[in-house]
């Protein structure tokens, strides 16, 4: 039995991890400002991971073999953690996103290097190590800009930026006010530290609240066309469940760094809506944008598919897209209709 924190946990994959833990016989707690009960037999704590007085209180004199940070998206909260728990957890596991190699967000300067005579856009799966954390400015300790309302590529930018530097706080330690100018030897972090880099989790019906394999159910039932760009490039998913169930073998693991989730396959957007046109009985439309013009969801103009050969080879077995995608459409279209 393992004494296991989840910060966050409250929806979706995290609300599955958390009975996934307790069924499993661990000791159980969920940390969050009271937004929603956790279910029976687990316990709860009240704080806001932003107040770091608060969360010292909160936590008491408590500790914990194992972490699981759900809701970590800027640097200043990673480095609140980082001080909290230093000393209280045998294990840290952060939920990140694959955003963070997405060549679109990335910092000038920051992405992977290309070599001499390659296309400029690598055309292969990213690996954890295409992601430099220790390169300038990612260990500041300010926050990204904050976006414009409906400005949905500026919220991508921040979104992708506050989860990169917040796994560099993680593993190197915040920087000053100012920013370098070289990168720095990193410090390490406080304790064992995994960042799980998650791709498009799909799944769940209603529970699936981002809406994104929605917007393709609807449009496609009702004929309308979808955006796609003109040779959209292949992206990476994983179902909801299996997500949780990744989260909870990270957990009992001792491997630490980066770590890709993804279940095998990786289907560009045509294969996405020929897959929910199949599964409606329904014939795609697709209407093609402009270059540089925002689009559909998962059309991506740029490639950044993740490789799972990490996690793959250090034991666990992911499923694959083409097998769960359509009960995964037939519950959004339950859902929806």
């Amino acid at each position: 039995m393992k004494r296991i924190l989840v910060i966050g946990g409250s929806r979706y994959f995290g609300k599955s991890l958390v009975t996934r833990l307790r069924d499993a016989g661990d000791d159980v707690m969920v940390l969050n400002r009271g937004s929603s009960a956790p279910p029976p037999g687990v316990g709860r704590l009240l704080a806001d991971r932003d107040d770091e007085a608060g969360l010292r209180t909160a936590l008491g004199r408590r500790d914990f073999d194992v972490v699981v940070d759900q809701v970590c998206y800027t640097p200043l909260q990673a480095a609140v953690a980082r001080r909290v728990f230093a000393g209280r957890t045998g294990r840290y596991v952060m939920t990140s996103t694959m955003e963070v190699y997405d060549p679109a967000t990335l910092p000038a300067g920051s992405g992977p290097r290309i070599a001499p005579g390659l296309p400029a856009v690598p055309v292969v799966p990213v690996v954890e190590g295409d992601l430099d954390l220790t390169r300038p400015p990612l260990r500041y300790r300010q926050e990204p800009a904050a976006p414009a309302p409906g400005d949905t590529r500026a919220q991508a930018r921040a979104y992708a930026e506050g989860k990169r530097r917040a796994e560099a706080v993680f593993l190197h330690g915040p920087l000053g006010p100012h920013e370098p100018h070289e990168p720095l030897e990193p410090t390490g972090p406080p304790f064992p530290f995994v960042s799980v880099r998650t791709a498009h989790v799909l799944g769940g019906g209603r529970a699936e609240f981002t809406g994104r394999l929605a917007h393709y159910v609807r449009r496609i039932a009702a004929g309308i066309p979808v955006d796609v760009h003109a040779a959209p490039y292949g992206t990476s998913f994983i179902h909801h469940l299996e997500m949780a169930d990744f989260l909870d073998w990270t957990a009992r693991q001792t491997f630490t760094g980066p770590v890709n989730a993804a279940s095998h396959g990786a289907p560009d957007v045509l294969d996405l809506c020929a897959t929910v046109a199949e599964r409606l009985g329904r014939r795609p439309h697709h209407r093609v944008v402009e270059a540089g013009a925002d689009a559909s969801p998962f059309s991506f103009d740029r490639a950044y598919a993740m490789d799972n050969g990490r996690a793959t080879a250090l034991g666990f077995a992911f499923g694959r897209v083409a097998d769960w995608l359509p009960g995964a459409v037939t519950e959004t279209a339950r859902a929806t209709g």
